[in-house]
This record gives C-alpha cells, sequence and structure tokens, in this order.
C-alpha cells in the first residue's frame, strides 16, 4: 500500500522540513525564529511529534507564512477554475490538544485569506499570540456555543452568530459547554505577499 504523502500526518513533516531548506536555515535558526525548540522542530521533520495548533502558529509566524501551509496543499481547481471542498473528508486533529481542523481552502496568495472549519471539544481553551500585523480573523459559530477573547474580554458565540477581529494582538477561543463547538474561521492576511 502506498502512502499518501498528502495526509496530514505526512504533509507536515514534509513542509517544514521543505521550508526550512528553502530558506537555508539550521535546525538552531529555525528555533530562534519561531520560539520553538530545536529538539521539537527535529521531532516535527521525523514525524515524531504533532504540535498544537499553538505551535504551528509559532512555527508559521517564525516562517513568515500562512498556517495552512503546514495542513496541506492548495486544492487544483487553476486561475478560474471552480473548487469542491468537504469538511468531513479533510477534518484531522492536528495535535495533541484535541480540536479538529478541516483546511477548507488554503491560503492562497491571490485571495489573501485561509478558510478553516474549526471543532473546539468540551472544556478547549486556547489562547493565541498576536499573529503577524494586519491579520483579522472572522468567526461564525455553525454549531453549539463558545467564547472568543478579544480586547482583552471573553465574548460568547452561539449558532449563527459571528465576529470579526484585529488577530494582530492577543486573542483566544474556548468552549465552556457539554457539546463541541464548530465554527469557520476565516484568517485574512493584509499583504498577500507577505505568506
Amino acid at each position: 500500500m502506498n502512502e499518501n504523502t498528502t495526509e496530514p500526518h505526512h504533509y507536515l513533516p514534509e513542509a517544514l522540513r521543505a521550508l526550512r531548506r528553502a530558506r537555508g536555515w539550521s535546525l538552531d535558526r529555525a528555533a530562534l525564529e519561531t520560539g520553538v525548540s530545536k529538539a521539537m522542530l527535529g521531532q516535527i521533520e521525523r514525524g515524531e511529534s504533532s504540535p498544537t495548533i499553538a505551535t504551528l502558529w509559532k512555527i508559521a509566524s517564525g516562517f513568515h507564512v500562512s498556517l495552512s501551509a503546514f495542513l496541506g496543499p492548495v486544492p487544483e481547481g487553476g486561475e478560474a477554475g471552480t473548487v469542491f471542498r468537504q469538511a468531513a473528508a479533510l477534518r484531522h486533529q492536528p495535535g495533541t490538544d484535541g480540536m479538529l481542523v478541516a483546511p477548507l481552502f488554503p491560503y492562497e496568495a491571490r485571495f489573501g485569506y485561509e478558510l478553516f472549519e474549526l471543532t473546539l471539544p468540551p472544556g478547549y481553551v486556547r489562547e493565541s499570540e498576536a499573529h503577524e500585523p494586519g491579520v483579522t480573523e472572522t468567526v461564525i459559530v455553525l454549531a453549539g456555543a463558545m467564547e472568543v477573547l478579544t480586547d482583552g474580554g471573553w465574548n460568547r458565540l452561539t449558532v449563527g452568530e459571528a465576529v470579526r477581529f484585529p488577530a494582530d494582538r492577543p486573542h483566544g477561543y474556548r468552549n465552556r459547554g457539554a457539546a463541541p463547538a464548530v465554527f469557520h474561521n476565516l484568517i485574512h492576511y493584509r499583504s498577500p505577499g507577505a505568506c
């Protein structure tokens, strides 16, 4: 049976190794730029560790690339092609923190955004550091209820509610309910060439 290198558990190690080599960075340099230890980066590249989304964000920020650069390839469809995607086929757990991620539309410079379906298990809490300058996030709740940390306060959102906020400052997500919270997260980058 051939291994599919586009599967999430194969894609991340190869993407990180290729990006680091393209930059000509040693593991020491990558650790310095990302704030993630050399040992952890080496484990990720060897497929021995599944980092949390928070760690992936640190790596993406250090390399100045989008989060989706580590989650899967850009879908085929050409410049003007129509692209269909199914969340159920893309949904996976990239780390050990329980969050499920479906990269519906990975970042493409021509659009300047990436779109995810995210699922927070009950009790999940993640506070995120500031992203690159100019990054905004839009959250639309599809199922359950969740809270979003913006401007220093937690704000409750339920099905059908949405929020857009500057993600270039500390923010976060949590699910204090008994059921999973599912939402779309559109991350827009101010400078498309920066990712």
